[in-house]
C-alpha cells in the first residue's frame, strides 16, 4: 500500500500503523516542507491548519497572547499542545469546511489569522471573510516534491500496487506529475484505478476523479489513521 507523508515522523507511524493492520507499506514521500521563516501574526483568532504549521509557529517563538487558537483536528491540536499553547477550538469536522462552519457564527468583526501552507484552500479565506471576518494568512512552509519520488508510480502502472492513501489534492498531482516524468502517466492511473484507493476528504477526492482515478474510500474522519484503517478493510473485502 502506498503511502505519501512526509519523510519524517508522520511516515514512520504510518508504516507501524500499516503494519499494525498488516498491509505492507510501500513509503514513497509526495510532500517536503520549506519554512518561509515567518510566523504568525496577531490577531483574535489565529487558525493552525496542520502539525507542521504548529510545530514551525513554535520553533519560531510565536507567542499567542490573547487570541483564541483553533486547531484544524486532533493531531494539529497535539502539536500546538505540546508546544506549550492552549487550544481553544477544534470543529467536529476536521477540514476547511469544519473550520468555517464552527467559525462563522464567533467571528464577525474579528480579525483572523490564517497560518499555514502556500496550498491552503480558498475555502476557509472565502468562508470567515463572508461571516465577517478581516482575514489575513500567512505563509508558514511550502510544500515540494521530494527529488526522486515516484516509485509508487512505477509500481502502478506495473500492476504490482495494491492500494493507495491520498492525505491531500496535492499528494494526487505530485504523484501524477512523478509518473508524468517517468512516462508512464496513464499506465499509473490504470493501476490505481485496478488498486484501492483512499481519500482524506472531499476537495482530495476531486482532484483524484478530476484526473480520472477512481476513488473507493473516503472516511468520515479526517485523519490518516481512519484513511488506511477504511482503505485496508476494503483491500481485505476484496
Amino acid at each position: 500500500m502506498a503511502v505519501f507523508r512526509p519523510d519524517d515522523d508522520r511516515l514512520a507511524a504510518a508504516r507501524s500503523l500499516l503494519a499494525d493492520l498488516g498491509a505492507e507499506a510501500v513509503p514513497d514521500p509526495m510532500l517536503a516542507v520549506e519554512p518561509t521563516g515567518e510566523r504568525p501574526r496577531e490577531a483574535d483568532y489565529v487558525v493552525f491548519t496542520s502539525k507542521t504549521g504548529a510545530e514551525l509557529a513554535a520553533d519560531a517563538d510565536w507567542e499567542p497572547g490573547a487570541a483564541t487558537v483553533v486547531a484544524i483536528g486532533p493531531k494539529t491540536a497535539d502539536a500546538l499542545e505540546a508546544a506549550g499553547y492552549a487550544v481553544d477550538l477544534v470543529p467536529d469536522a476536521f477540514s476547511s469546511t469544519g473550520l468555517v462552519d464552527l467559525l462563522a457564527p464567533r467571528v464577525g468583526a474579528a480579525t483572523v489569522e490564517v497560518a499555514r501552507s502556500d496550498h491552503g484552500s480558498p475555502v476557509l479565506l472565502d468562508g470567515l471573510r463572508d461571516a465577517g471576518a478581516a482575514v489575513h494568512e500567512t505563509v508558514l512552509y511550502r510544500l515540494v516534491r521530494p527529488e526522486g519520488a515516484g516509485e509508487s508510480a512505477t509500481l502502478a502502472a506495473d500492476g504490482a500496487l495494491d492500494a493507495a492513501c491520498f492525505t491531500s489534492s496535492l499528494t494526487v498531482e505530485h504523484f501524477l506529475d512523478a509518473a508524468a516524468e517517468r512516462g508512464i502517466r496513464a499506465d499509473a492511473v490504470g493501476g490505481l484505478n485496478a488498486a484501492v484507493v483512499g481519500v482524506i476528504g472531499e476537495p482530495t477526492r476531486e482532484t483524484a476523479e478530476g484526473e480520472g482515478i477512481a476513488v473507493d474510500v473516503v472516511p468520515a474522519e479526517a485523519t490518516f489513521e481512519a484513511l488506511a484503517r477504511e482503505t485496508v478493510a476494503r483491500l481485505d473485502s476484496r
